[in-house]
């Protein structure tokens, strides 16, 4: 049986004695290059050339890596080309060059072979095709006509072409293309355009557009226009009826993609659905259009499918099956391999394809068959007592109509002399005494050579201490002082001979002097196992530990583990934060060079139970299940107790329940749970602990649903009102999932006038249902009725909740009255009136008052409402010295009531627009005084009743108002100011003027600044700037 290596020398047998003559291919062995058969890089790949490209040749690549180089050959249809200098197929390296190449002449399967002295490997095939679209017939298209409303057809009938097609048509002119929606299809089958339902927009002419994708070149090519005339309209409704359709059966390759077509005429325009009918139809596949495609199919999908056209009218079907097929792919592949030269081999492969593969064998690139010493059984390759002749290139060739691979491997058959220089005996041996060595003896030798062993000048045979075995390992043991010495390995075969010599020295045992205790510990908790031992002090000593014979990790990070000491004969081992995980079987390994020895203890970790197992439930009722498990590990401390937990799926958080017996012994494996909501999915799961914890939790149930039963929580939220007149409307909130209690669920009603005796009921389908309306036109604005409503499913009837709710309001009836308005500055009014009484047609809420300017329509009345009943407002926003109309109306939830008789105010003439001017100041210990000229009132200006400012310093950032009636004013202020900011205004009937902004300085003197609106601020102004902001916003409200 041959071992598998790479490239290694070979050795040829001329004479039957032992003289050898080394072949090139395996000269290696002795210091040469390295000799191997061709192992291709690059293959030749299936090309598509278009008949009219310009290109002038074609390239089939082939390139094989070798030593020596390789050489090449190429067949075409199997057989082998010849390629003559000047000929159109030229060799350049390995590839194959054909110029000027046409498809009487080129067409066909291409193979490549490479050889060296080794042997001769064949590439795959590769297929050159030749592409071609010729242009449509020149013929003029007839004319196709149908009734409005009908579905048409228009045929493509493309023209001779390889390979496949690509549709699309144009509507009158390029590049109006015909759009892809539910209403037209164009089949990349046929080319044909299937109109499912024709209109007016549909009238035109019609062009096949047809396209080639090849290699490297797209070619398009046009039909002639063929015209569509439509009839007189048929408004008649037609069912489904399906007219592209797919085949009953489609092949596909595996990774293929898949497009199957289906499209129906039909008024309306059918809807097309999909469906897998012995399976399910992946949702990324299911579509409504008239293509399901399957990007890359795999065996899973190979199925019936059926296309469903379908409208109001009806319904039709069609159904073809998809079948998966494969192209051959290696399961198992041969390796190069070296044998010993009259030993045995057998090689394998394997291949899986759809329809299977047939395997069959070549030996350098020729059909190999069962001869002689060779049997070839399909995938099976055997070899009885092996040759120099078998050596060569072998490959494995499986293939089914859909392609066909080759696997390829070199065989190496040897003949070697032994030879130790690869593996000679060890030069020293070290071995401990009492303990055992072994000795290896392998050289390298074809065919395999017998071994023989000597101490020096004595020979060794077996005994009770001493063994050769077989494979000419020699072992001794019991190992004393006086086994040191030379020994000696002798290999021979038939084509030669070689010994090889080591020294055996012998030296002390090494011995565990503390060995590890057993331990009983609990989770959480360190340890130190203790470990000394001795040992042969000429040599190094390592310990090592092993935890259930799997080595002991020191250096892993944040790991358990540490080296309690850094001395020599020291090994003790310090578990830190135990775990579960670290009980088990702990072993410490004392070891040099030469031998070693160990001992076990065993540490046991205490703590919280291990999950439960098998959560099973049954008998299921409306709020109680029994649920059981079987016991997890108690982790070596008994189960306490138990709890078991539920939770509503998918993403309901786990909550402890009610149990029966309320306490879960730790013997138990079985309890009631309690208090669960009936129609209700739940998941549970069950936790132990015991006197160190809580453990992990069981794996959740199988999901369940609680049993239905009568809803046990009446709605919430009952109320109501409002609605057009003669209505009583109910609003309640919905009962939620969890409260319903079963399907079928809804909402009962009774309701009556308040003081009546009778009740009427309405049945609510639908738990999402909020609202009844009841109409009656007897019914009077807000009449109050008792209303009651409980929620109903399949099991019977729930709580009630009664409310009083009135029925719709209406409009007050009554106006208010004395409305009295008056201008208060030139952009507000005052309006005043007396309340209007509560009647029966609702509750007041409030007045609008509704104003607009005399001259002007009603109609176009401003309108603004009070928040409540006040009987005084203020309208803002008005324009100066305009006299104004103005009602007043009542308004509840219906609407507004009839208006008051209007009343009459006229704004004031607006304030002046300047601002005054020449401000000065003199500071003196303990008072400021401030002068301006005073500003006079043009004819369209409001008079001037005096003037307010505003004062801020630098110590006191919240501003003071003054108020004067003449053009100056003196105020007290601390010496200690350095600077403030003055605004000055005008006030009077029609508001406040136009402020002037000064910054003062005290500067021990009389200052003076000429300032106008908006003055620019002084240069020491910047941190008053938000300050000045502030007195702005207070004047704006200030009122005096």
């Amino acid at each position: 049986m041959g071992t598998p290596t790479r490239k290694k020398p070979c050795l040829l047998l001329l004479l039957p004695t032992v003289v050898l003559v080394s072949s090139p291919a395996w000269s290696s062995a002795w210091g040469s290059p390295a000799t191997f058969g061709p192992v291709f890089e690059d293959q030749p790949l299936g090309l598509l050339f278009p008949e009219e490209s310009t290109e002038e040749q074609v390239t089939l690549v082939c390139r094989a890596r070798a030593s020596p180089p390789a050489t090449y050959r190429w067949k075409m249809n199997g057989t082998e080309m010849k390629l003559e200098p000047g000929s159109r197929h030229q060799l350049v390296g390995g590839n194959l060059v054909i110029s000027s190449p046409t498809k009487a002449q080129d067409a066909g399967v291409y193979q490549c072979l490479a050889s060296n002295p080794v042997g001769t490997v064949v590439s795959r095939e590769a297929v050159l095709r030749f592409g071609f679209l010729q242009e449509f017939s020149k013929e003029e298209r007839d004319p196709v006509k149908t009734h409005e409303g009908w579905g048409v057809m228009l045929p493509c009938n493309p023209p001779a072409h390889y390979p496949g097609l690509s549709y699309r048509w144009l509507l009158n002119e390029f590049p109006n293309f015909i759009p892809t929606d539910g209403r037209h299809f164009v089949s990349q089958t046929t080319g044909n355009l299937y109109i499912a339902r024709t209109n007016a927009s549909d009238l035109g002419n019609y062009s096949c557009l047809a396209t080639s994708h090849m290699d490297f070149s797209t070619k398009s090519v046009f039909s002639k226009f063929a015209q569509l005339n439509l009839a007189a309209e048929d408004p008649r409704l037609f069912a489904p009826s399906i007219k592209a359709r797919f085949p009953s059966e489609t092949y596909a390759l595996v990774g293929q993609q898949v497009t199957l077509e289906c499209f129906a005429f039909g008024n309306p325009v059918p809807k097309i659905k999909w469906r897998k009918v012995d399976g399910t139809l992946s949702p990324q596949w299911a579509t409504e259009e008239p293509t399901l495609q399957i990007p890359s199919v795999s065996f899973e999908d190979e199925g019936t499918y059926e296309c469903e056209a379908e409208n109001s009218k009806g319904r039709d079907t069609v159904q073809g099956r998809i079948i998966v097929q494969a192209q051959p792919e290696w399961l198992k592949v041969i390796s190069d391999t070296e044998a010993d030269i009259g030993s045995n081999l057998r090689w394998g492969c394997a291949a899986a394809g759809k329809p299977r593969p047939m395997v069959h064998w070549l030996r350098n690139g020729e059909p190999l068959a069962s001869q002689n010493r060779v049997e070839v059984l399909a995938g099976d390759l055997r070899f009885s007592k092996l040759s120099l002749d078998d050596s060569g290139m072998y490959q494995c060739v499986a293939e089914n109509k859909h392609g066909t691979i080759y696997a390829s491997a070199e065989l190496a058959v040897q003949a070697l002399a032994p030879d130790f220089r690869q593996n000679p005996v060890r030069r020293l041996i070290p071995a401990a005494r009492g303990g055992e060595v072994t000795i290896p003896c392998q050289p390298r030798a074809a065919p395999k050579a017998t071994v023989l062993w000597s101490k020096g000048t004595e020979i060794l045979v077996n005994s009770s201490r001493v063994t050769v075995t077989p494979d000419g390992t020699l072992i001794i043991r019991n190992i004393s002082r006086s086994d040191e010495g030379k020994y000696t390995c002798f290999a021979e075969n038939f084509v030669g001979k070689a010994n090889s010599t080591g020294v055996l020295s012998v030296r002390d045992a090494t011995k565990i002097t503390l060995a590890p205790s057993s331990a009983d510990i609990n989770l959480g908790d360190n340890l130190t196992l203790q470990c000394h031992a001795s040992h042969d002090p000429t040599m190094d000593l390592t310990f090592t530990w092993t935890l259930d014979d799997f080595p002991i990790d020191f250096d892993k990070p944040g790991g358990h583990y540490r080296r309690a000491s850094v001395k020599e004969t020291v090994g003790d081992l310090t578990i830190l934060n135990a775990q579960l995980r670290h009980g088990g079987k702990y072993t410490c390994m004392a070891q040099t060079v030469v031998d070693g020895a160990s001992k076990e203890a065993t540490v046991l970790v205490r703590g919280p139970p291990g999950p439960p197992g098998g959560v099973v439930v049954r008998d299921v009722g409306d709020t109680t299940v029994q649920l059981s498990w079987s016991r997890g590990f108690d982790h070596h401390s008994p189960i306490a107790k138990y709890t078991l937990q539920a939770r509503t799926p998918p993403a309901g958080k786990w909550k402890q329940v009610r149990t029966n017996p309320a306490n879960v012994e730790g013997n138990a494996e079985t309890a009631q749970v309690l208090g669960l909501t009936p129609w209700m999915d739940y998941q549970f799961r069950v936790l132990a602990s015991n006197i160190l914890g809580t453990g992990e939790p069981s794996g959740p149930s199988s999901r369940i649903r609680t049993k239905e039963a009568a809803p046990s929580v009446a709605p919430s939220g009952l109320s109501g009102g409002g609605g057009a007149p003669g209505e009583l409307i109910v609003n309640w909130t919905p009962v939620s999932r969890e409260y319903q209690n079963g399907d079928g669920f809804g909402y009962l009603l009774s309701f009556r006038r308040q003081g009546s005796t009778g009740w009427q009921t309405a049945r609510v389908p639908g738990a999402d249902a909020q609202y009844f309306v009841y109409s009656n036109d007897s019914i009077r604005p807000y009449t109050p009725f008792e209303v009651k409503i409980r929620s109903y499913n399949r099991r019977g009837d729930g709580p009630s909740l009664t409310a009083l709710v009135y029925s719709a309001e209406e409009e007050p009836r009554v106006a208010p009255t004395k409305v009295w308005a008056k201008g208060v500055s030139s952009s507000e009014m005052n309006v005043t009136w007396e309340p209007v009484n509560q009647d029966m047609n609702g509750i007041l809420l409030g007045y609008e008052i509704r104003y607009w300017k005399a001259g002007d329509k009603e109609a176009a009345a401003d309108r603004v409402r009070t928040a409540g009943l006040d009987t005084i407002a203020r309208v803002t926003g008005l324009h100066p010295n305009t006299k104004y109309h103005v009602t007043v109306r009542a308004y509840n939830r219906a609407g507004t009531g009839p208006a008051s008789p209007p009343a009459n105010a006229t704004t004031t003439k607006p304030p002046p627009q300047r601002p005054p001017g020449n401000i000065s100041w003199t500071f003196s210990s303990s008072s400021l005084s401030i002068k301006w000229d005073p500003v006079v009132p043009l004819r369209n200006e409001s008079v001037i009743t005096g003037y307010k400012m505003l004062y801020q310093n630098d110590l006191h950032p919240t501003p003071t108002l003054h108020l004067t009636s003449k053009n100056w004013i003196e105020i007290p202020v601390p010496e200690d100011i350095g600077h403030a900011l003055v605004q000055i205004r005008t006030t009077g009937p029609g508001g406040d003027g136009i402020p002037a902004e000064v910054h003062i300085v005290r500067n021990g003197g009389t200052s003076m600044m000429v300032e106008n609106a908006a003055a620019r601020p002084a240069p020491h102004s910047r941190p008053m700037l938000s300050h000045s902001t502030v007195m702005l916003l207070l004047l704006g409200y200030l009122e005096l």
